[in-house]
């Protein structure tokens, strides 16, 4: 894929950009590594003013920086603007709580035969981000705003169709005070990525992305014994039963579903309905679906922009084509939009089994699953019917069944009543083949820390 940045909204390319030579990118990993011999020892202050002043420099520049999102991804303005305003959050969130989260912890040395002991985690080294396009800033400031408050250096690679926003990132790092270093760019192509795994400075590395993509970093950074965080797909199931609020879970399925275009990996995906209120709940989520404003994502009229490329429109088109030969029902969408750009409408398909590949494969557009269960016990099971394990929904005002979905669910989380999203303050993460390890919160921070035992006698 090139390196460029191509307007999702009319299809046109509007820069491209050279890919840097191995050299430039050698020179690039030399850097990060002779500061971090540096920038490990400065303190978590230094690092929370650089940190306070990135959040400051996001905030001013939101307008500007938006505008780039939006014509690199096509995301539209408002939830641009919402995406840069949470990276402040989570900057300032670290900013704050790094010292604490990676304080020494005692331990009660009478009890391991010392004067003293204690746990001390301190940073790798130089960490490779892999980073998508469709949060082209929270990806990797979640990922950033830890790593270099623990300590690391960071190296980004992109994703190919964000170049403006990759190169920004590094910027804003540098004009807010950070050494020299500290967090680079490298615009490479995937196939370069191996190479710099490879590369002995290079201690971990973080990916979020396909699956293909985080079996390929897995795989060498096994064989090289480095470590890594993954964050790939997920088919995240919404659960609707009977003691639900009907009105407020169909409300909220039509964001969870829509969201970012469509294109969200905890995007609820999976709609399971028991059939006390499938009904009723079908009417409101056909209802609210069907009334979204699907056009230019500058406009502030606009629900839903396009999504990202031709072969995002033709893999979701496909998904909804081939449920249909196999039997599905199209509730509303599912007629790709005439004229520039790459449009798909929002779509609910019912009727879903598992001869269909919307059943297993992850659907990255705005096209809900919509299935019927008779039974908690047939929600559960029909949730859990996926190789991914991100997020999940269950709307109950039923204790039990809250429990029953907070402990069954195969997932990274669980949200009950609400919509799976992502806070600095909690972990975030999969099982299953939705990935392994943990961004944000206090586990976030610390997967790339050495967590060093210290006794002394």
């Amino acid at each position: 894929m090139a390196i460029a940045t191509t307007n999702p909204a009319t299809g046109q390319v509007v820069k491209t950009f050279d890919p840097m030579s191995d050299a430039e990118v050698d020179t690039r990993i030399a850097r990060a590594a002779e500061t971090f011999a540096a920038y490990r020892r400065t303190s978590f202050a230094e690092r929370a003013g650089w940190m306070r002043t990135a959040a400051d420099l996001l905030d001013a520049e939101a307008e500007t920086t938006a505008a780039t999102m939006t014509l690199e991804m096509g995301k539209t303005l408002i939830s641009a603007r919402a995406e840069i305003a949470k990276c402040a959050r989570a900057a300032r969130f670290y900013a704050e709580h790094a010292a604490s989260f990676l304080a020494d912890e005692p331990v009660d040395p009478d009890q391991v035969g010392a004067v003293r002991a204690y746990t001390r985690y301190q940073p790798l080294g130089v960490v490779l981000a892999v980073m998508p396009w469709n949060f082209p800033l929270w990806q990797v400031v979640r990922f950033a705003a830890p790593a270099l408050m623990a300590g690391n250096v960071g190296l980004l690679k992109h994703a190919s169709n964000v170049p403006q926003t990759a190169l920004y990132l590094e910027d804003v790092f540098a004009r807010a005070g950070f050494p020299a270093g500290a967090f680079q760019t490298l615009l490479i192509g995937g196939a370069a990525v191996d190479r710099v795994l490879r590369d002995p400075r290079v201690a971990a590395a973080t990916l979020t992305g396909s699956e293909a993509a985080g079996q390929a970093v897995a795989a060498t950074c096994g064989h090289e014994i480095k470590k890594t965080v993954l964050e790939l797909g997920g088919s995240d199931p919404f659960v609707v039963m009977p003691s639900a609020d009907v009105a407020r879970a169909a409300e909220v399925a039509v964001t969870a579903r829509c969201q970012n275009n469509g294109q969200s990996c905890i995007a609820a995906k999976r709609f399971i309905v028991h059939t006390e209120v499938y009904e009723e709940f079908t009417r409101r989520f056909v209802e609210r679906m069907s009334a979204l404003v699907v056009g230019d994502p500058t406009d502030p009229g606009t629900d839903v922009g396009p999504l990202v490329n031709e072969d995002a429109r033709v893999e979701i088109e496909g998904l909804v084509t081939d449920a249909v030969e196999h039997g599905a029902s199209l509730l509303c969408g599912g007629q790709r939009w005439d004229g520039p750009g790459y449009y798909y409408p929002p779509t609910i398909v019912a009727g879903v089994t598992p001869a269909m590949r919307l059943y297993t494969e992850e659907s990255f557009g705005p096209v809900a699953a919509l299935y019927r269960v008779g039974s908690l016990d047939e929600a559960i099971t029909v949730a859990n019917a996926t190789s991914f394990g991100l997020g999940s929904n269950a709307w109950t005002t039923d204790r039990d069944e809250q429990e029953r979905f907070a402990n069954e669910i195969e997932a990274g989380a669980v949200f009950i009543n609400g919509m799976t999203t992502s806070y600095p303050q909690l972990p975030f993460g999969g099982i299953k083949r939705s990935g392994y390890g943990r961004e944000l919160s206090t586990h976030g921070i610390r997967e790339f820390t050495n967590v060093k035992s210290v006794w002394v006698g």
